[in-house]
């Protein structure tokens, strides 16, 4: 929660790249699902050795699939 306040909502650089300030309601839900689609599927990880969570995703069904079929 607190990146996503930092970055979304408090840091004036990171508020004017997603389209703040935000004017109501429905331009933060917007913003905020845009950002979290980001969060959950775009940004490198560190934990996942600098790739995406998508890109992690992606490996790991490729791998099922191939242990599924040997």
């Amino acid at each position: 929660m607190g990146l996503f306040k930092t970055e979304l909502h408090r840091n004036p650089a990171a508020l004017s790249a997603n389209g703040g300030p935000w004017k109501g309601l429905s331009d933060l839900e917007a913003a905020t699902c845009a950002w979290v689609s980001w969060f959950n599927t775009e940004r490198l990880h560190s934990e996942l050795d600098d790739r995406t969570p998508a890109e992690v995703e992606a490996a790991w069904a490729t791998e099922e699939a191939r242990r599924r079929v040997a």
